[in-house]
This record gives C-alpha cells, sequence and structure tokens, in this order.
C-alpha cells in the first residue's frame, strides 16, 4: 500500500463512530465473504450460512488429544509467575485473576502453534479472498463461579476507531479448549448483525485500552440498537465440545455472560485480516493502541 493510498483510506472514514450525540445503524458497505467455493475448504453451503448470519460452527475440528494437550498448555501459561507481570497479561477488575494473555501468537510458547493451524488459516483465507495476517490473538480464561461477561460489540467497531482497521475484511476465530454450555458463559451472537455497522457514542478516552480491556465502556452499542438487531435476527449461542470451531465476520454483534458455574469455559481467539486491510491511523485521533493488542504495518502474510 502506498503512501497516497494509505492516505486516501485515512480520510474515508466509512464507518464514523463516537462522533455524534446519537447512535446511529448503518448498512455495510463492504462485502461477506471474498472468496469462492474453488478458494478453500468450505463448501458453498458454509459459504452462504456465513453471509447470511455472519458465523459458522465448526464441532470438534480438534481432536480430544489435541485439546487435552493444549489444556496442559493453557494451564501452563496462565500459572507462568513470568507472565502475570507482562503487558499482555490482562487480569479482572474485581478478583485480579488472569481474564486474557494477548499476543499468543508471538509468544515463545508452545501453544502459539495453534493461531497458525493450516486448516483455520486455509478458511480465513477463503472468507476473505486471499492472504492473511493475524491482527490480533489471546487466550481467555472465564474461569469457573467467578469469570466476568463480556459485554455486547463489534470487535470491528473497536479496531476501526481505536486501532484503524480501514473496511469491513476481517474475520475473528475462536478455538474452544473447553466445552461450551448453555450455562458456563458461552458466545452469544445475533444472527445477520454484521450487515449492520452500530455507531456508537462518547469520545474515546486516552488509552482507553487499560480499561476496556477489563471492562469495556465506550465503543458499547446502545439498548435500542441491540434490541433492533435482536428482534430481526434473533440471540443464538455457539455450543459444542472442546475443540470446536467458531469463526464470525468482524461485525457480528456478539458477547459473553458471566460463568457462575464450577465448569470453566476457555478459548483461544485469533483474528485474521486481510494483508490489503493494514491498519491505519486510529480513527479517533488518539495514538494507536500497543502492538501486542493490534497487530501494525508492516504486515507480512501467514505462510
Amino acid at each position: 500500500m502506498t503512501v497516497a493510498t494509505e492516505r486516501k483510506i485515512r480520510r474515508e472514514d466509512l464507518y464514523p463512530s463516537r462522533v455524534h450525540d446519537v447512535p446511529a445503524l448503518q448498512e455495510r458497505e463492504d462485502p461477506v465473504v471474498y472468496g469462492a467455493e474453488h478458494d478453500g475448504p468450505l463448501r458453498a453451503d458454509h459459504l452462504r450460512r456465513y453471509e447470511q448470519f455472519g458465523y459458522l460452527v465448526f464441532e470438534r475440528m480438534f481432536s480430544a488429544d489435541d485439546v487435552a494437550q493444549l489444556s496442559r498448555e493453557l494451564e501452563d501459561l496462565r500459572s507462568n509467575p513470568e507472565m502475570a507481570d507482562r503487558p499482555e497479561a490482562i487480569t479482572e477488575p474485581d478478583s485480579g485473576e488472569t481474564r486474557s494473555i494477548f499476543a499468543v501468537h508471538r509468544l515463545d510458547h508452545p501453544l502459539s502453534r495453534l493461531c497458525t493451524e493450516q486448516r483455520v488459516v486455509e478458511i480465513a483465507r477463503q472468507l476473505l479472498g486471499g492472504d492473511v495476517y493475524i491482527h490480533q490473538s489471546r487466550v481467555n480464561y472465564k474461569r469457573g463461579f467467578r469469570g466476568k461477561e463480556f459485554y455486547w460489540h463489534s470487535d470491528f467497531e473497536t479496531w476501526h476507531v481505536e486501532d484503524g482497521m480501514p473496511r469491513l475484511r476481517a474475520v475473528s476465530c475462536s478455538i474452544s479448549l473447553t466445552d461450551n454450555t448453555p450455562y458456563n458463559g458461552p458466545l452469544l451472537l445475533i444472527p445477520g448483525s454484521h450487515k449492520t455497522f452500530v455507531s456508537c457514542v462518547g469520545a474515546t478516552p486516552d488509552r482507553h485500552y487499560e480499561k476496556s480491556l477489563k471492562r469495556q465502556e465506550y465503543g458499547v452499542p446502545d439498548d435500542d440498537s441491540l434490541t433492533r438487531l435482536a428482534e430481526r435476527g434473533g440471540i443464538e449461542a455457539a455450543l459444542g465440545p472442546a475443540g470446536s470451531v467458531t469463526f464470525f465476520e468482524c461485525n457480528t454483534m456478539h458477547g459473553s455472560s458471566s460463568n457462575i458455574t464450577p465448569f470453566p469455559r476457555s478459548n483461544c481467539f485469533v483474528v485474521f485480516n486481510h494483508v490489503d486491510n493494514a491498519l491505519v491511523d486510529p480513527f479517533c485521533g488518539l495514538a494507536p493502541r500497543p502492538g501486542h493488542i493490534a497487530t501494525r504495518p508492516p504486515v507480512e502474510p501467514i505462510v
């Protein structure tokens, strides 16, 4: 991308948010599916479902042996005393327990290989129509009894405003490392919401990420907009045994409730962005978030 092209994209804020006094719903101006059936492992019916609903769930993409190994690695990472003091580690706002660990793909740890697993990357390439790189990765620990909620949000709204992601050409991938049941705070999605961008209110505070990764207060959709989206598309939970994988479009409205059961709900979360959609200056006009939260150019495609 040339400097002139980047500046042109930066001027064209196609999805303004946190700049008006009232929220607004805007229909998306970008495709949902960029690739075709012959471009990867997804069948035509998969692509149609993703186009219509904004997400796909594949049960048991990873075997029980895979999950057992990954679970050990997950706990090893969480219990590492050196990790607790690193900026990549995010704690729960009340208990101080580990909530998330970012930039897993950059860590010198066996779990990092999961982020570039071929089966996952091929699907991302097909959905986005070509070479991709990892915009963000993290592991989420929603522990039993005290794992806190992730309130409703569109990932793209934050990535656009605070990171400078220009267009809707990214996909999130959630790899379940524990069973996802109706009771332990599973991922909730609003089908079809990816086709509507919700413009939020409230100017973004400086260094907002220091609080938002624990509990988000800006970039949160209003009640009326959420109600309209849910009345239109309903709400579904991404349920399935450990080893299942959920792909959801970067603008799909999603969240999860607190986990008050004894059973944890942990996952590895990887965001793939197309190389032609690399970040520009944040649209909020503030300094970019750190590199362990959002990968900034130059970017290299996953080989």
